[in-house]
């Protein structure tokens, strides 16, 4: 595999040009986004309940033995806690539905896009490749809705509306609790630039195994007649193996920065009670107000220690959205801008010609499989590998033309070119005297009756499979397989016309397909 795959890229931590596009996907579910951080910010606010009632309970109503008082507040620290499950759950599920609705929307643009792309960028990029955009890269994106930025901002929050709490009330006691921070940041900062490039790596290894699974499952009967399976399951092994390891080095990672942030944690609550201690004794704080500092830290730190798990969801999310606008940027080369129609009746024959053709195929494996073709404006060139050189030919209707010649000479390029799969470099090809680049796709191809040398049938039944585009009543597709024979093999299948087929129609012989 070249190391010049996009999979290598990684954006930048936050580009304002991918947000603006990814905020483009949320907007239309702006209901949701706004209830998800109403939610948030309600449960912040409760989360500052439960300490407020424990200072409350030990200063207050325990020296007083005001035991009325503490059932009272024990039954508002429960409503707190059945209000902050409450909120907690409803801004899961309203993410999960903003994360599954705007990766829905994206998810559909990615596969319309694709099936309007030149042929060429497809013999340029592995398929396992394309298929890993849409899946992997998609739920990073989905990841990010759910638990990256909403909950962030959720998790910013918390630490205002706690910080804040804690300043007002003692402010010495807060700064002796934030003694760790910038060991938290140091430390987070480490661990935010060694997953960064772990997630690289694991994105990129994830594509390389889909593409290597999609060819050798493709071409699976090669693989076993030439006996080959030791040979791929080594190869395999290998990609396996290096994906293996760069998810058990994210794994130490993880396994290394928890511990720390719990040990700096610890550090900062074993430092707030040292100094709690003299304040107390001195009467210039309360017990109650310890314990309420106590509870408030832990809570502080936690959305603290998110953060960097949410940096790092962003980072990830990030990577994956540049591949996928980048994708979605690739404009098909073969454009469908022709707005003439053929004036001709119903049935009637079609001339076809080509003028002066020259075509070369776009070199296989470019870095930029965008770059499908050359501009047809361009001028033969003795160092290219032209497949056609300056052919010229006219079929009026009614006449039959047989192209002849050895392998690669050009006679299914012919084809393709016809059916506007690929545009010649210099030259024509016209239908009634019209350039067909300035005929609509749709028409052109509408013209053609095009029989495969591999035939490729869909999992699907029977019926779908003649008919694809045709809106063919039932009737229509039991009368065009009857014209060609094929009624007699249907017949003998179960179900007949609503017979399904296996993926590429393996379920029948390579005759019946």
């Amino acid at each position: 595999m070249p190391a010049s795959h996009d999979e290598d890229r990684v954006a930048r931590v936050l580009d304002g040009r991918i947000a603006r596009r990814l905020a483009g996907y949320v907007r239309p579910h702006a209901r949701l986004v706004s209830g998800a951080l109403v939610l948030l910010l309600i449960e912040g606010l409760l989360q500052l309940v439960g300490p407020l009632l424990t200072r409350e309970v030990i200063d207050v109503a325990l020296p007083a033995r005001d035991f009325a008082a503490v059932g009272r507040l024990t039954v508002l620290f429960v409503a707190a806690l059945g209000a902050q499950f409450a909120t907690d759950y409803g801004q899961m599920v309203l993410t999960s539905l903003l994360g599954q609705r705007a990766m829905h929307d994206l998810r559909r643009e990615l596969f319309d896009h694709l099936q309007r792309l030149s042929i060429a960028f497809f013999d340029a990029t592995p398929v396992g490749r394309l298929v890993t955009r849409v899946t992997s890269d998609v739920e990073s994106l989905n990841e990010l809705f759910t638990a990256g930025v909403i909950a962030g901002v959720g998790d910013l929050a918390s630490l205002l509306a706690i910080g804040v709490l804690m300043f007002s009330i003692d402010w010495r006691l807060t700064l002796a609790a934030f003694t760790v921070v910038p060991g938290i940041y140091l430390v987070s900062h480490v661990f935010q630039s060694r997953v960064r490039n772990l997630y690289r790596d694991i994105r990129m290894r994830v594509a390389r195994m889909n593409a290597f699974l999609q060819e050798r499952l493709t071409g699976i009967r090669v693989v076993q007649l030439f006996g080959r399976e030791r040979d791929e399951g080594a190869a395999f092994a290998a990609l396996n193996d290096a994906h293996l390891d760069s998810q058990l080095k994210s794994v130490r990672v993880y396994a290394l920065y928890f511990p720390a942030i719990e040990l700096l944690t610890t550090i900062a609550l074993a430092m707030l009670i040292v100094t709690a201690v003299s304040r107390v004794h001195a009467g210039m704080v309360t017990v109650g107000t310890v314990a309420a500092f106590l509870q408030l830290s832990r809570r502080f730190f936690q959305p603290l220690q998110d953060l960097s798990d949410k940096y790092n969801i962003l980072q990830q999310a990030m990577a994956s959205a540049e591949r996928i606008f980048q994708l979605l940027d690739t404009r098909p080369t073969v454009a469908d801008a022709g707005s003439r129609r053929l004036a001709r009746p119903s049935g009637s024959g079609v001339t076809v010609a080509f003028e002066g053709v020259w075509f070369s195929y776009p070199e296989r494996g470019s870095a930029d499989p965008a770059a499908d073709a050359s501009p047809a404006s361009a001028a033969p060139d003795d160092d290219t590998r032209w497949v056609l050189r300056d052919v010229s030919f006219r079929v009026r209707p009614g006449e039959t033309l047989a192209l002849i010649g050895h392998t690669g000479a050009g006679k299914t390029t012919v084809v393709n070119l016809l059916l506007r799969f690929y545009d010649p470099q210099r030259g024509r090809i016209t239908i009634d005297g019209i350039d067909i680049r300035e005929l609509p796709v749709a028409e052109l191809r509408s013209l053609v009756g095009y029989v495969q040398q591999d035939i490729f049938l869909f999992a699907d039944d029977v019926a779908t499979n003649i008919r694809l585009s045709s809106p063919l009543s039932a009737e229509a597709v039991a009368a065009a397989a009857t014209r060609v024979g094929a009624d007699r093999i249907i017949a003998q299948l179960p179900g007949g016309y609503e017979h399904r087929l296996s993926e590429r129609g393996a379920s029948v012989s390579v005759g019946e397909r």
